[in-house]
């Protein structure tokens, strides 16, 4: 399900690929039944292409990986989590624009590194 640049997620590699990580981590809570995810699916993948070696884009599937989903208080999909030094920087909840994902991520960034 995830494009070429999307981690795919679990419990398991979680603590390494987003709390650990010294680029920010957009993590992308979805399941296979959630409509709206299957819809933001694409712009997800289209992030982490445009940002490829700046920023991690991940999904995590709530169904399958219930620990972090917990932890983070997932109680509604899509939600998606932009972590930065470990901590949650933003989150969205629901369908949520491609310009708006990339406004928080150029924040995280810092206003030098604007997608190009």
């Amino acid at each position: 399900m995830a494009g070429k640049h999307t981690l795919d997620l679990s419990d398991a590699s979680f603590d390494a690929e987003v709390l650990r990580s010294d680029k920010p981590v957009l993590v992308d809570f979805w399941a296979e039944w959630c409509m709206p995810c299957r819809m933001l699916a694409p712009t997800i993948d289209e992030i982490a292409d445009e940002y490829n070696g700046r920023v991690k884009v991940g999904k995590l599937d709530t169904d399958s990986n219930r620990q972090v989903s917990v932890k983070y208080g997932i109680s509604a999909i899509p939600t998606i989590i932009l972590f930065k030094n470990g901590q949650v920087a933003r989150k969205f909840v629901g369908l949520t624009k491609k310009a708006d994902f990339q406004a928080a991520i150029n924040d995280a960034l810092g206003a030098g590194a604007a997608a190009h």
